[in-house]
C-alpha cells in the first residue's frame, strides 16, 4: 500500500534523482542539465500551488519510491489532465505505478474539471504502456510528443474519461 504525499520544496533532491539519472530517463530523452531538473521542480510546485493539478511523491511504508501527478494541458484544443510517473529502479515491478496511478485518476476525478486524463509514455516504454492499459486508459495511437522541451519523440497517447 502507498501513500502519497505532496512535492514540496525540499525536494529538490528528489527531482535530481528522478531526472538525472540515465535509467530513469532513457524513455524520456535522457538525463537532464543541473537548470532544466531546477525548472522541472519549480512546475511541479507549481503545479500545486496554482491549483492546476497535484504532484506528489510516492511512498511505500517509509520509503519513497517514487513520484506521480497530473496537470493541466491543453491537447489538440481539448483542456484535459495530463499524468506522469517515476518509480525507482529498485522498486519497479511490484506493482507501484499502477497503484499511484489508479489514485491519481480518482484524485483528477473528483476535481470534475476537465472531461479526460491522458498519459503518453514513449512508444518502447513496455512497462508504462502496461500500467495504462491495466489502469483502463483506452489507447488512442502514437503521437509526436515533446517531453522534455526541445525534445520530440514518439509516444502513445492513451487517454480515460473523467466526467
Amino acid at each position: 500500500m502507498i501513500r502519497l504525499v505532496p512535492w514540496s520544496e525540499d525536494d529538490l533532491h528528489l527531482a535530481e534523482r528522478f531526472l538525472g539519472d540515465s535509467r530513469m530517463m532513457v524513455h524520456l530523452g535522457g538525463r537532464q542539465a543541473p537548470d532544466a531538473i531546477q525548472k522541472a521542480h519549480g512546475r511541479w510546485l507549481n503545479v500545486g500551488r496554482a491549483g492546476t493539478g497535484e504532484m506528489f511523491k510516492v511512498v511505500a511504508g517509509e520509503e519513497i519510491v517514487g513520484q506521480v501527478g497530473y496537470w493541466e494541458k491543453d491537447w489538440h484544443g481539448e483542456p484535459i489532465f495530463e499524468a506522469g510517473w517515476s518509480i525507482f529502479p529498485q522498486y519497479q515491478g511490484r506493482g507501484l505505478a499502477l497503484e499511484a496511478t489508479l489514485a491519481i485518476i480518482e484524485r483528477a476525478r473528483a476535481r470534475g474539471t476537465r472531461r479526460s486524463l491522458h498519459a503518453f509514455p514513449h512508444v518502447d516504454n513496455e512497462a508504462s504502456n502496461a500500467i495504462c492499459g491495466k489502469a483502463g486508459f483506452t489507447l488512442i495511437g502514437p503521437v509526436e510528443f515533446e517531453y522534455p522541451p526541445g525534445n520530440f519523440e514518439m509516444s502513445n497517447d492513451w487517454s480515460i474519461a473523467l466526467l
